[in-house]
Protein backbone atom coordinates (compact mmCIF):
# COMPACT_ATOMS: atom_id res chain seq x y z
CA UNK A 1 0.00 0.00 0.00
CA UNK A 2 1.60 3.27 -1.01
CA UNK A 3 -0.08 6.61 -0.59
CA UNK A 4 0.78 6.97 -4.86
CA UNK A 5 -2.02 4.14 -5.35
CA UNK A 6 -4.82 6.61 -3.77
CA UNK A 7 -6.01 9.82 -5.25
CA UNK A 8 -4.41 12.35 -2.47
CA UNK A 9 -2.67 9.74 -1.10
CA UNK A 10 -3.57 7.43 2.21
CA UNK A 11 -4.34 9.42 5.02
CA UNK A 12 -7.02 12.09 6.30
CA UNK A 13 -6.85 14.52 9.08
CA UNK A 14 -10.61 14.74 11.26
CA UNK A 15 -11.05 18.18 12.79
CA UNK A 16 -11.33 16.51 15.88
CA UNK A 17 -8.09 16.02 15.93
CA UNK A 18 -7.64 19.78 15.88
CA UNK A 19 -10.46 20.79 18.33
CA UNK A 20 -7.97 22.62 20.54
CA UNK A 21 -6.32 24.36 17.34
CA UNK A 22 -9.60 25.17 16.05
CA UNK A 23 -10.97 26.58 20.11
CA UNK A 24 -14.44 27.10 19.32
CA UNK A 25 -17.67 24.31 18.56
CA UNK A 26 -20.92 25.15 17.47
CA UNK A 27 -23.38 22.37 18.72
CA UNK A 28 -25.49 22.27 15.61
CA UNK A 29 -28.62 20.02 16.35
CA UNK A 30 -31.96 18.51 15.52
CA UNK A 31 -33.58 19.87 18.99
CA UNK A 32 -35.43 23.10 18.35
CA UNK A 33 -34.44 24.24 21.70
CA UNK A 34 -31.36 23.70 21.21
CA UNK A 35 -28.65 26.70 20.70
CA UNK A 36 -25.94 26.47 17.88
CA UNK A 37 -24.40 29.59 19.59
CA UNK A 38 -20.06 29.20 19.62
CA UNK A 39 -18.76 27.47 22.72
CA UNK A 40 -15.33 27.28 23.67
CA UNK A 41 -14.48 23.91 25.80
CA UNK A 42 -10.80 24.00 24.40
CA UNK A 43 -10.03 27.63 25.06
CA UNK A 44 -10.29 29.92 22.18
CA UNK A 45 -8.07 28.47 19.71
CA UNK A 46 -5.29 29.48 17.59
CA UNK A 47 -6.65 28.99 14.06
CA UNK A 48 -9.51 29.16 11.51
CA UNK A 49 -10.98 26.04 9.78
CA UNK A 50 -10.47 28.24 6.54
CA UNK A 51 -6.64 27.85 6.99
CA UNK A 52 -6.50 24.21 7.91
CA UNK A 53 -6.26 23.18 4.41
CA UNK A 54 -2.86 25.02 4.15
CA UNK A 55 -1.82 23.21 6.89
CA UNK A 56 -2.75 19.78 5.86
CA UNK A 57 -1.18 20.71 2.58
CA UNK A 58 2.17 21.71 4.09
CA UNK A 59 2.34 18.33 6.43
CA UNK A 60 1.82 16.47 3.13
CA UNK A 61 -1.56 15.55 3.91
CA UNK A 62 -4.27 15.26 1.31
CA UNK A 63 -7.60 14.81 2.93
CA UNK A 64 -9.69 16.17 5.12
CA UNK A 65 -12.72 15.50 7.31
CA UNK A 66 -14.36 18.25 8.87
CA UNK A 67 -17.11 18.06 12.00
CA UNK A 68 -20.26 19.42 11.70
CA UNK A 69 -19.78 21.57 14.90
CA UNK A 70 -16.60 23.20 13.62
CA UNK A 71 -18.21 24.69 10.80
CA UNK A 72 -18.03 28.42 11.72
CA UNK A 73 -21.38 29.34 9.35
CA UNK A 74 -23.44 27.81 7.57
CA UNK A 75 -24.14 30.37 5.10
CA UNK A 76 -23.64 28.95 1.37
CA UNK A 77 -21.20 31.92 1.21
CA UNK A 78 -18.90 30.89 3.70
CA UNK A 79 -19.26 26.68 2.32
CA UNK A 80 -18.42 28.16 -0.81
CA UNK A 81 -15.28 29.96 0.65
CA UNK A 82 -14.33 27.13 2.94
CA UNK A 83 -14.09 24.94 -0.54
CA UNK A 84 -12.13 27.39 -2.76
CA UNK A 85 -9.52 26.95 0.12
CA UNK A 86 -9.92 23.05 0.13
CA UNK A 87 -9.39 23.55 -4.19
CA UNK A 88 -6.56 26.22 -3.56
CA UNK A 89 -4.84 23.63 -1.33
CA UNK A 90 -5.59 20.69 -3.37
CA UNK A 91 -6.78 19.00 -0.45
CA UNK A 92 -9.82 16.53 -0.89
CA UNK A 93 -13.33 16.74 1.33
CA UNK A 94 -13.35 13.05 2.56
CA UNK A 95 -16.27 13.15 4.74
CA UNK A 96 -18.60 15.38 6.34
CA UNK A 97 -19.16 14.12 9.85
CA UNK A 98 -22.89 14.82 11.14
CA UNK A 99 -22.32 14.83 14.80
CA UNK A 100 -25.66 14.80 15.91
CA UNK A 101 -29.20 12.71 15.63
CA UNK A 102 -30.19 9.48 16.23
CA UNK A 103 -31.90 7.36 13.85
CA UNK A 104 -33.30 4.66 16.14
CA UNK A 105 -34.68 6.75 18.66
CA UNK A 106 -38.74 5.75 19.11
CA UNK A 107 -39.23 9.39 19.73
CA UNK A 108 -37.83 11.57 17.25
CA UNK A 109 -35.81 9.33 14.98
CA UNK A 110 -37.92 10.73 12.25
CA UNK A 111 -37.14 14.87 13.15
CA UNK A 112 -33.34 13.70 13.53
CA UNK A 113 -33.46 12.17 9.91
CA UNK A 114 -34.96 14.89 8.47
CA UNK A 115 -32.37 17.32 10.01
CA UNK A 116 -29.80 14.91 9.11
CA UNK A 117 -30.71 15.17 5.72
CA UNK A 118 -30.44 18.83 5.71
CA UNK A 119 -26.85 18.36 5.94
CA UNK A 120 -26.64 17.02 2.24
CA UNK A 121 -26.79 19.98 0.93
CA UNK A 122 -24.11 21.24 3.04
CA UNK A 123 -22.12 18.31 2.12
CA UNK A 124 -22.90 19.15 -1.51
CA UNK A 125 -22.06 22.51 -1.50
CA UNK A 126 -18.34 21.78 0.32
CA UNK A 127 -17.75 19.24 -2.30
CA UNK A 128 -17.63 16.52 0.34
CA UNK A 129 -17.82 12.99 -0.83
CA UNK A 130 -19.08 11.18 2.02
CA UNK A 131 -21.42 11.87 4.71
CA UNK A 132 -20.82 10.17 8.33
CA UNK A 133 -23.64 9.84 10.03
CA UNK A 134 -24.59 8.17 13.29
CA UNK A 135 -26.44 4.66 13.20
CA UNK A 136 -27.88 5.46 16.67
CA UNK A 137 -27.59 5.77 20.44
CA UNK A 138 -30.11 3.15 21.60
CA UNK A 139 -29.90 -0.30 22.63
CA UNK A 140 -29.15 -2.75 20.17
CA UNK A 141 -32.52 -4.47 20.08
CA UNK A 142 -34.31 -5.52 17.02
CA UNK A 143 -36.83 -2.98 17.39
CA UNK A 144 -34.03 0.07 17.22
CA UNK A 145 -32.08 -1.71 14.24
CA UNK A 146 -34.96 -1.86 12.22
CA UNK A 147 -35.89 1.93 12.79
CA UNK A 148 -32.40 3.10 12.17
CA UNK A 149 -32.45 0.90 8.71
CA UNK A 150 -35.56 2.08 7.93
CA UNK A 151 -34.27 5.80 8.45
CA UNK A 152 -30.92 5.57 6.79
CA UNK A 153 -32.50 3.75 3.80
CA UNK A 154 -34.59 6.88 3.23
CA UNK A 155 -31.67 9.37 3.98
CA UNK A 156 -29.74 7.16 1.02
CA UNK A 157 -32.42 7.78 -1.09
CA UNK A 158 -32.44 11.62 -0.68
CA UNK A 159 -28.78 11.30 -1.75
CA UNK A 160 -29.10 9.74 -4.75
CA UNK A 161 -27.51 11.57 -7.89
CA UNK A 162 -26.10 14.45 -5.31
CA UNK A 163 -22.51 12.87 -5.39
CA UNK A 164 -22.01 12.53 -1.54
CA UNK A 165 -21.90 9.05 -0.12
CA UNK A 166 -23.70 8.02 3.34
CA UNK A 167 -21.64 6.07 5.46
CA UNK A 168 -21.92 4.86 9.23
CA UNK A 169 -19.55 3.99 11.58
CA UNK A 170 -19.28 1.24 14.78
CA UNK A 171 -20.22 3.85 16.91
CA UNK A 172 -22.85 4.21 20.24
CA UNK A 173 -24.83 1.62 21.70
CA UNK A 174 -26.64 0.49 18.67
CA UNK A 175 -23.68 -0.82 17.05
CA UNK A 176 -21.70 -2.72 19.98
CA UNK A 177 -20.48 -5.87 17.83
CA UNK A 178 -19.65 -7.18 14.42
CA UNK A 179 -23.40 -8.64 14.92
CA UNK A 180 -25.55 -5.30 14.67
CA UNK A 181 -22.97 -3.62 12.37
CA UNK A 182 -22.91 -6.66 10.01
CA UNK A 183 -26.91 -7.02 10.34
CA UNK A 184 -27.62 -3.38 9.65
CA UNK A 185 -25.37 -3.10 6.44
CA UNK A 186 -26.48 -6.14 5.40
CA UNK A 187 -30.19 -5.15 5.53
CA UNK A 188 -28.99 -1.73 3.57
CA UNK A 189 -27.84 -3.92 0.74
CA UNK A 190 -25.04 -1.42 0.26
CA UNK A 191 -26.64 1.74 0.14
CA UNK A 192 -25.07 2.85 2.91
CA UNK A 193 -21.46 2.44 3.63
CA UNK A 194 -18.65 1.98 6.46
CA UNK A 195 -16.44 3.85 8.25
CA UNK A 196 -14.65 1.68 10.50
CA UNK A 197 -13.47 3.17 13.71
CA UNK A 198 -10.63 1.94 15.65
CA UNK A 199 -11.18 3.56 18.68
CA UNK A 200 -14.78 2.52 19.07
CA UNK A 201 -14.76 -0.77 20.71
CA UNK A 202 -12.77 -2.30 23.50
CA UNK A 203 -9.38 -4.24 23.54
CA UNK A 204 -9.07 -7.09 23.69
CA UNK A 205 -11.86 -8.54 22.08
CA UNK A 206 -12.11 -5.07 19.76
CA UNK A 207 -9.24 -6.72 17.00
CA UNK A 208 -11.54 -9.53 16.07
CA UNK A 209 -14.59 -7.55 15.63
CA UNK A 210 -12.16 -5.10 13.62
CA UNK A 211 -11.07 -8.02 11.55
CA UNK A 212 -14.92 -8.83 10.73
CA UNK A 213 -16.36 -5.48 10.31
CA UNK A 214 -12.87 -3.67 8.31
CA UNK A 215 -13.59 -6.15 5.19
CA UNK A 216 -16.52 -3.98 3.82
CA UNK A 217 -15.27 -0.68 5.17
CA UNK A 218 -15.42 2.06 2.57
CA UNK A 219 -13.11 4.74 5.18
CA UNK A 220 -11.16 4.18 8.47
CA UNK A 221 -10.71 6.46 11.46
CA UNK A 222 -7.19 5.40 12.90
CA UNK A 223 -7.58 6.20 16.31
CA UNK A 224 -3.75 5.76 18.07
CA UNK A 225 -3.91 5.86 22.38
CA UNK A 226 -1.67 7.72 24.24
CA UNK A 227 -0.24 7.73 27.57
CA UNK A 228 2.53 9.09 29.70
CA UNK A 229 4.73 6.60 27.71
CA UNK A 230 3.56 8.04 23.96
CA UNK A 231 1.63 6.10 21.95
CA UNK A 232 0.60 2.93 22.73
CA UNK A 233 2.26 0.88 19.31
CA UNK A 234 1.10 -2.75 20.84
CA UNK A 235 -2.80 -1.38 20.66
CA UNK A 236 -2.22 0.84 17.02
CA UNK A 237 -0.29 -2.13 15.71
CA UNK A 238 -2.62 -4.79 16.62
CA UNK A 239 -6.23 -2.59 15.33
CA UNK A 240 -3.61 -2.46 12.16
CA UNK A 241 -2.85 -5.77 11.51
CA UNK A 242 -7.01 -6.31 12.06
CA UNK A 243 -7.36 -4.12 8.94
CA UNK A 244 -4.87 -5.65 6.81
CA UNK A 245 -6.15 -9.26 7.70
CA UNK A 246 -9.16 -7.97 6.65
CA UNK A 247 -8.51 -6.34 3.50
CA UNK A 248 -8.88 -3.20 3.84
CA UNK A 249 -6.78 -0.71 1.65
CA UNK A 250 -8.63 2.70 2.54
CA UNK A 251 -7.54 5.77 3.27
CA UNK A 252 -6.54 6.29 7.39
CA UNK A 253 -7.92 9.13 8.90
CA UNK A 254 -5.78 10.01 11.76
CA UNK A 255 -7.28 10.76 15.07
CA UNK A 256 -5.57 12.25 17.94
CA UNK A 257 -7.39 12.56 21.02
CA UNK A 258 -4.76 13.02 23.68
CA UNK A 259 -2.83 16.18 25.59
CA UNK A 260 0.13 13.98 25.36
CA UNK A 261 1.49 16.67 22.73
CA UNK A 262 0.64 19.93 23.48
CA UNK A 263 0.60 21.03 19.12
CA UNK A 264 -2.20 18.51 18.25
CA UNK A 265 -0.06 18.38 14.94
CA UNK A 266 2.72 16.36 16.55
CA UNK A 267 0.95 13.74 17.41
CA UNK A 268 -0.97 13.30 14.20
CA UNK A 269 2.43 13.36 12.77
CA UNK A 270 3.42 10.72 15.45
CA UNK A 271 0.26 8.42 14.10
CA UNK A 272 1.35 8.90 10.17
CA UNK A 273 4.44 7.86 10.85
CA UNK A 274 3.68 4.11 13.07
CA UNK A 275 1.15 3.48 10.18
CA UNK A 276 4.10 4.36 7.34
CA UNK A 277 6.58 2.46 9.47
CA UNK A 278 3.53 -0.50 9.51
CA UNK A 279 3.18 -0.76 5.95
CA UNK A 280 6.65 -0.60 5.53
CA UNK A 281 7.29 -3.78 7.29
CA UNK A 282 4.45 -5.29 5.67
CA UNK A 283 5.69 -4.76 2.38
CA UNK A 284 9.14 -6.64 3.66
CA UNK A 285 7.54 -9.36 5.23
CA UNK A 286 5.68 -10.21 1.57
CA UNK A 287 8.78 -9.24 -0.60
Amino acid sequence: MTEGMLENGHFAVSTWSLHRLLGAVYPYGPDPDQSSDSKEPYGPGRSSLIEIPRQLASNRIGRLEICSFHLPSLDRGYLLELRAALQDADIVLQTLLVEDGDPSHRATAKRDIEWIAGWLEIAEALGARNMRVIAGKQAPVRENLERSAGHLGWLARQADNSGVRIVTENWFDLLPSPTETNWLLDTLEGKVGLNGDLGNWAAPDKYEGLCDIMRRAELCHAKANFSSSGLDGDDYRKALESCRTAGYDGPFTLIYDSTFYADEWDGIRREKAFIEEFQLDRQRAVG
